[in-house]
């Protein structure tokens, strides 16, 4: 412990000591410099943290990286237009609205307040791409998640359960079971899909056609209890789904935690990202939200906003410290001719 050379050189981050040794205080010798050492020790400031480079790359932690549905459903975006196209069938021209100078087509959906039915249509969609365009290779499937081990109901789980991908409407009716008794909001869809694509990255899974169903249900459970204020207790899901109980409730709870390494945070910065990729994902896919047109009554409404957002910024606009007018502003008296006549 007394060479000052083997101590700074040693890269290993865990030193194991017996619980009564005690070590020598490290006084430097002024003799040697720092090449003959050979400790040639970065500064704090030029390391780089492991966990903040992977994080660049998590779509669920870091607003500037891609999710990982909306780059899974490009190829079968892209065929679809091909196939269109070929077919000389344009995607939904005569069906679609166009503003004009004497109406203005909106839809009810903002990131703050977000359309129910066509944000668990399109989380729905997000889930498909997810199982459809999984790895082939196969990574691990973990046995909380397996419906074959823990099933959802006493009905027999058929023995090709794992190789048949789901269709979209059948995702759809499952996410909307749950959301429909639970009275969820959209906005924890949005934070569902979070959770689900953190899931996948932190454990490195593959959703499948085996444990699509419980992942989707632990990622409503966690949404609920963090974004609702009057969460759904686990009990109550035993109540929607008749024939699970509530210690494996619990217990998926638990191991969904564990696997998010209890990361349930959600910046505001990577929930508008979810929400305007599955609008983009919606629009590819021509499952666009419903317009309507611009009533006086909601241009109003949409006005009163507008200046109530103004009202309250207002304050915050001001210079805090008083500085000197400019000369433009000045009002100087102006003479004008006289004309008498």
């Amino acid at each position: 412990m007394g060479n000052t050379t083997s101590c700074c050189v040693s890269a290993s981050p865990k030193l194991h000591r017996n619980a009564h040794s005690r070590l020598e205080s490290y006084r430097p010798d002024t003799d040697l410099s720092r090449d003959d050492t050979g400790c040639n020790l970065q500064h704090i400031s030029d390391r780089e943290n492991i966990d903040d480079l992977n994080m660049e790359f998590n779509p669920s932690d870091h607003p500037r990286a891609s999710t990982i549905f909306l780059s899974k459903s490009q190829t079968d975006v892209r065929e679809k237009r091909k196939s269109l196209f070929i077919n000389h069938h344009p995607p939904g021209q005569a069906a679609r609205k166009y503003s004009s100078c004497s109406t203005i087509f909106l839809d009810d959906s903002t990131v703050s307040q977000p359309n129910l039915k066509y944000t668990i249509k399109c989380v729905a969609l997000a889930i498909y791409y997810h199982i459809k365009n999984r790895d082939p290779d196969g990574r691990m499937l973990l046995d909380i998640f397996d419906e074959n081990l823990h099933p959802l109901s006493k009905s027999e789980v058929p023995p090709d359960y794992d190789r048949h991908n789901p269709e979209q409407k059948q995702i759809y009716r499952f996410v909307r079971t749950l959301f429909s008794a639970a009275q969820l909001t959209a906005e924890c869809a949005i934070v569902t899909l979070v959770y689900l694509e953190r899931l996948l990255t932190y454990a490195e899974i593959d959703i499948c056609p085996a444990n699509w169903k419980r992942i989707v249900l632990g990622a409503i459970l966690l949404a609920s209890k963090v974004w609702d204020d009057q969460a759904v207790w686990n009990v109550d899901y035993c109540q929607i789904l008749k024939d699970i109980t509530v210690e494996d409730m619990n217990e998926l709870e638990r191991q969904f935690l564990e696997l998010l390494q209890f990361n349930i945070n959600v910046p505001s910065s990577v929930y508008a990202k979810y929400y305007f990729d599955l609008r983009s994902l919606a629009e590819a896919n021509n499952l666009s939200f419903p317009l309507e047109p611009l009533s006086r009554d909601r241009a109003h409404k949409l006005e009163a906003i507008s200046r109530l957002c103004e009202d309250k910024y207002k304050d915050l606009r001001r210079p805090t410290r008083k500085r000197s007018a400019s000369a433009d502003n000045l009002t100087l008296p102006r003479w004008s001719p006289a004309i008498i006549s």
